[in-house]
């Protein structure tokens, strides 16, 4: 959850070229687990109220993202190999960016920057990057 804050200030300054989705997935450091000291107190999740509910923490921390929890079962995080954390840039279906492993390849700044070229790009072919079509499609 540290990088929060950075996520929102991505997603509020770039909103105008991509949607930003959050897949809340299972805990990297449980309370009751591999937790160390000043972390967030989040168990295991034994269900999906308790998944969600941890989602909600996290979506509290800043509502410019929207933030979803992977179900049960863990699809999104065995299909994209989020676990601990991972950042991805999907346009209209397709992976166009996807990162290293968490914690030390989660790089907003390669994130940022791809946006930042990709606004650029677009704004000079039509002038306006508000013209911009895009989809994000996690699943």
């Amino acid at each position: 959850m540290a990088n929060v804050d950075r996520i929102g200030r991505l997603a509020a300054d770039y909103a105008d070229v991509g949607d930003f989705l959050t897949v809340y997935i299972e805990e990297a450091h449980p309370a009751d687990g591999w937790s160390f000291k000043d972390n967030y107190h989040i168990r295991s999740h034994r269900s999906a109220e308790e998944r969600i509910g941890a989602a909600s923490c996290l979506a509290s921390r800043d509502r410019r993202i929207t933030v979803v929890a992977d179900a049960m079962t863990d699809e999104a995080n065995r299909a994209y190999g989020a676990l601990f954390e991972r950042l991805y840039i999907i346009q209209n279906g397709t992976v166009v960016y996807q990162g290293q492993r968490g914690p030390h390849g989660f790089r907003v700044s390669e994130v940022e920057e791809w946006l930042r070229n990709y606004r650029a790009v677009v704004s000079q072919s039509t002038g306006a990057a508000s013209d911009i079509p895009h989809t994000v499609n996690p699943c």
